[in-house]
């Protein structure tokens, strides 16, 4: 097993535990259960420890389809750089976990607005999770994003053609 092929076991880990964790936490505050909104603490903390694993295998991932045939440097790039980003989102989310978990669990008064930055982190973390999915899956899935990769046996070398034929310029 390679590091590509870990990535690819893993990578759905911290999107999907993110979602699901922003999910829980408003079924938390929407149904007032401290069992429910610690449970999505802990999706959090899940989401943010699988990250690890997941970013640490992005590189070598790359380098083993940079040079596939159809698959552009450029997706790689914006791919790559949204999981930079990301990665220090969930770590932060995951930290603010366990202190809002802490002070929920010590009844303090600072975990209503430890719960609430929480959300509106959970939010933000959420949100890139899904642009960092969409790249990478844009990079092997021609499908996403309106786009088909075709061949260009025209004199301008080949390429990447959008849906309408214009030119990418990645």
């Amino acid at each position: 097993m390679n590091q590509a092929h870990i990535h690819l076991l893993l990578t759905h880990l911290p999107i999907v535990g993110s979602l699901l964790g922003v999910l829980a936490l408003l079924a938390g505050f929407a149904f007032r259960s401290e069992p429910v909104k610690r449970t999505a603490l802990g999706l959090f903390l899940f989401a943010a420890l699988s990250a690890i694993p997941t970013f640490l295998t992005g590189e070598g991932a790359e380098e083993m389809v940079e040079n596939v045939p159809g698959v552009r440097e450029g997706l790689i790039g914006r791919h790559e750089d949204m999981a930079s980003i990301f990665i220090w989102l969930i770590s932060g989310l995951g930290l603010l976990s366990i202190a809002t978990l802490a002070a929920s669990l010590k009844n303090a008064s600072l975990s209503k607005a430890l719960y609430a930055i929480t959300l509106i982190s959970s939010l933000a973390t959420a949100g890139m999770a899904t642009q960092v999915g969409a790249t990478g899956g844009k990079i092997r899935h021609t499908e996403i994003g309106g786009a088909t990769a075709q061949a260009d046996g025209g004199q301008d070398g080949g390429g990447f053609r959008g849906e309408w034929g214009e030119e990418d310029a990645d």
